[in-house]
């Protein structure tokens, strides 16, 4: 029960979209590091996973654990 309410959708629309370019330019950076560095790519890649994650669920890890940021 503990773990459905802390995957509980807690973004809006905006929220997804920011998760999802920002999916987008860590994949482009994966792709550039590919070049210098498999380490930092494949660290890169597994944040596009993660951040693509996020955005397809409407989730956030930090808003999960209470963490808000005041705009």
């Amino acid at each position: 029960m503990l773990m459905k309410t802390f995957f509980a959708r807690n973004l809006e629309t905006e929220g997804r979209v920011a998760r999802g370019i920002t999916a987008m330019s860590f994949g482009v950076a994966a792709l550039v590091s590919l070049l210098f560095s498999r380490r930092l790519s494949l660290l890169l890649f597994a944040a596009v996973l993660f951040t693509l994650f996020e955005a397809l669920l409407g989730w956030c890890v930090l808003r999960a654990c209470g963490i808000r940021t005041k705009v």
